[in-house]
């Protein structure tokens, strides 16, 4: 899949548009991506600044050697680019190298020139390598409105982040270069679609004057609303979105080129390093799935993050200590199948610090009952991984009830040890669902009957209870007729339907089943556990 281009623009300066470039290159670098930074603001250059710490030898070339290379008759562009130390999937191309002589290459250029000698079929070119070569290569581009910015605002990228602050002139300065940007798109040569343009509110100060900032935040949002329309769910408010893409004012980082986002691992919702990981989310999901950001930004923002992540470990195996040693048993039984486990003991604090997990999946051991641990390992697991397809599984030891544990467990499609399921039973049963290739709850034979009589116990309300009794009349169709498939299939179907969808405070809202619901739910588990003449069939539900 080939890469995207990011410009990086601002009508005014001094809006921190290098500052963002920089810490965003870094994030999308560290959540797995390929990144080229791109140094195109010619005349007053700054980006090497932010990554000097991690440029082992000063750039020999850039963007003004590009032209260079054209003119001398080059058919292929020479590539400029130079590895970050540290951040092996961060490249940067630097505007050109530092001395008194790039003054003066930068002064001979003439754009319109260049561009008649065929200098856009170079860039072109040179796009085209840049797309394959990187998942995100982001323009640092020059203020205001010239031949510049043209080229790094119309010609070269797919995707503009336009950084403005509250006032008048930088947010109309915003709006009218994406206008600009699309009427030149029209009128090049090249397969272009329309831009999708992010307006990021930056040095926004909150801290004093509130209602002022109020007012302001406001006026940003419906000034900058004809921005969202190609891109933004329906389903999210402007001034809602808005908020999310406002960087604050913070004096310590207004002094010299740093990076937050290397210092503040996991910042919380007043540091500048939050709001700069949820533009960079932005970016990451291609500028999709807002309704996601709108509902749950840290699930957005993790779920960007590990969108393009290697995860260590298939799934991580959380276990209290009264059944340590079944949990060693079970990771070694998946071991032997191929799946990557590790080990999570309750009281182990250290889940609590990282950022993200090192395990795709959760497996739950559950004794008896969820710990309170456990209970806390759930939720933080849930708080990363919404959005995304990431699951978890509780195994059940004989112990435990499947109709006595909480909603978020108990609906859950679970394992269970017994007397004929040990390590090597269910560790097979798990490899299974982590392929994906199994239904949606765990279907053998007592495990029917108990989502049956689950069913028979639950508050639902009366439109509810007419889709339960067509799914019970249906399996207890398939059970007389002997069709483990399709047993399996209408199980799975009534343990949705039953699934809690209210509240405590709705629970009254709820009645108990119809006497022909029960009657078929109760006929339904008496043929289930009939003797017949062939009960083959039956194995099928294993």
């Amino acid at each position: 899949m080939p890469g995207t281009v990011v410009t990086f623009y601002s009508y005014k300066g001094g809006v921190g548009r290098s500052f963002a470039l920089a810490n965003i290159a870094v994030l999308l670098a560290r959540w797995g991506h390929r990144v080229l930074c791109v140094d195109w603001d010619l005349e007053a250059p700054g980006l090497h600044e932010y990554f000097r710490p991690m440029t082992a030898t000063p750039p020999a070339g850039g963007v003004v050697d590009l032209v260079s290379d054209f003119l001398s008759g080059l058919a292929r562009p020479i590539d400029h680019t130079v590895r970050l130390s540290g951040r092996s999937q961060l490249a940067f191309l630097a505007a050109g190298k530092e001395g008194t002589d790039y003054t003066r290459q930068v002064q001979e250029i003439d754009w319109q020139v260049l561009y008649e000698m065929g200098f856009a079929e170079y860039l072109e070119r040179l796009r085209e390598r840049w797309i394959t070569d990187y998942d995100y290569v982001l323009l640092d581009s020059r203020t205001g409105i010239s031949d510049i910015g043209s080229i790094c605002t119309a010609h070269l990228p797919d995707r503009l982040v336009v950084l403005f602050t509250a006032n008048k002139q930088s947010i109309a300065g915003a709006v009218d270069i994406a206008k600009r940007a699309n009427v030149a798109r029209d009128r090049m040569p090249y397969d272009r679609a329309q831009l999708t343009v992010l307006p990021v509110l930056s040095r926004f100060d909150t801290r004093e004057e509130y209602d002022r900032s109020e007012k302001w935040r406001h006026i940003c949002a419906k000034e900058t609303e004809t921005l969202y329309h190609n891109w933004l769910n329906q389903s999210v408010e402007t001034e809602l979105i808005s908020r999310h893409l406002t960087l604050p004012y913070v004096s310590y980082w207004s002094f010299g080129e740093q990076l937050p986002v290397h210092s503040e691992a996991n910042p919380g919702a007043d540091q500048i390093g939050f709001a700069l990981e949820t533009v960079a989310a932005v970016v990451a999901h291609n500028f999709d799935r807002t309704d996601l950001l709108a509902e749950n930004r840290d699930a957005y923002v993790a779920a960007a993050r590990s969108g393009n992540h290697e995860f260590s470990y298939d799934v991580r195996v959380s276990t209290r200590r009264s059944t340590l040693d079944l949990a060693d048993q079970l990771i070694a039984r998946l071991g032997e199948l191929g799946v990557r486990a590790d080990r999570s003991l309750s009281g182990d604090r250290s889940l609590l610090d990282k950022a993200e997990d090192n395990a795709r999946h959760l497996c739950l051991i559950v004794d008896g009952e969820v710990s309170r641990w456990q209970s806390a390992e759930v939720d933080l697991f849930l708080h990363r991984t919404l959005g995304q397809d990431r699951r978890v599984i509780p195994v059940l030891t004989p112990d435990a009830k499947p109709n006595e544990l909480p909603g978020y467990v108990g609906n859950l499609r679970y394992v269970r040890f017994g007397p004929s399921r040990g390590p090597v039973e269910v560790a097979r049963g798990l490899a299974v669902q982590l392929g994906g290739a199994a239904p949606s709850v765990d279907t053998d034979e007592a495990d029917v009957a108990e989502i049956l009589w689950r069913a028979a116990r639950v508050l639902l309300r009366p439109l509810l209870w007419e889709l339960v009794d067509e799914i019970v009349h249906a399996l207890l169709s398939a059970i007389r007729a002997q069709e483990a498939e399709r047993v399996l299939e209408l199980a799975a179907d009534l343990a949705l339907a039953i699934k809690p969808r209210f509240g405590a405070a709705e629970h009254d809202q709820g009645v108990t089943a119809p006497e022909t619901v029960r009657a078929a739910i109760e006929s339904a588990v008496r043929s289930l556990a009939a003797p017949s003449e062939d009960d083959d069939w039956k194995r099928g539900l294993e």
